[in-house]
């Protein structure tokens, strides 16, 4: 590798380790967790509600960067999603911010890190690659159904195992909306201002349909994989 092509790799690696430096240096992970909510949620519902489009900008750019620099909170902002735009649009936003800043992620992984990112991987990428090798869109939704890994281990392995953007992309999305709906629906049901749940969350996404929903898109995800183990194991 020339040092040019180093130096290109370095410069996206030093923006993400000083974007996520002065995260934590000027304190805003404070400021993504329920007790932040519960104190601005007046302010935050007003300013939601006089200035939608600011808000709906400057909620999807917060859930993009969380995602994309793996920093702590996306659940809680997407609990305020549901707070602050309701179950289905909050749901929505918070469904394209997750995706995008995996995607951005993903991309930079694979640009700055290469085919070093697969021959130094950590354990938790490392235990992945069967998975990847078999099916990576079937393997990939599958674990963004049923979240046996950490969000950010998952996107790395995709970038490290070479999965196409395409199928990263839209297995994301549709893996990730189950359990964006149900965190969503705890955020449209609550009143943190008055430390209880106004009128609960919704039935209909918490209740058993959605898990019973949640299992069988995850088996079905599990389809191809398992009909490659066993075609396998009858050439063997």
């Amino acid at each position: 590798m020339t040092p040019a092509t180093l130096g290109k790799r370095l410069v996206p690696l030093g923006i993400i380790a000083a974007f996520v430096l002065a995260f934590f240096l000027l304190g805003l992970n404070r400021y993504i967790t329920l007790d932040s909510l519960r104190a601005n949620e007046r302010w935050l519902r007003g300013f939601a509600s006089t200035h939608r489009f600011a808000a709906i900008i400057g909620f999807l750019l917060a859930y993009i960067a969380v995602v994309a620099f793996s920093l702590p909170g996306a659940t809680i902002m997407t609990v305020a999603g549901g707070l602050l735009f309701g179950l289905w649009l909050g749901a929505a936003l918070s469904v394209f911010g997750a995706t995008t800043g995996a995607v951005i992620l993903f991309v930079l992984a694979r640009f700055v890190f290469g085919d070093a990112l697969r021959a130094r991987s950590s354990a938790f990428i490392a235990r992945m690659e069967d998975g990847f090798a078999r099916n990576a869109f079937t393997y990939l939704m599958f674990l963004r159904l049923v979240p046996l890994f950490p969000f950010w281990a998952v996107n790395l392995a995709a970038a490290a195992f070479r999965t196409p953007l395409r199928s990263f992309a839209l297995a994301t999305l549709i893996g990730i909306i189950p359990g964006t709906l149900a965190f969503t629906s705890i955020g449209d049901g609550l009143s943190l201002a008055a430390g209880a749940s106004s009128r609960g969350p919704n039935d209909a996404i918490l209740g058993p349909a959605m898990i019973a929903l949640r299992i069988g898109l995850a088996l079905l995800a599990l389809v191809p994989l398992l009909v490659t183990w066993l075609r396998k194991r009858g050439t063997r």
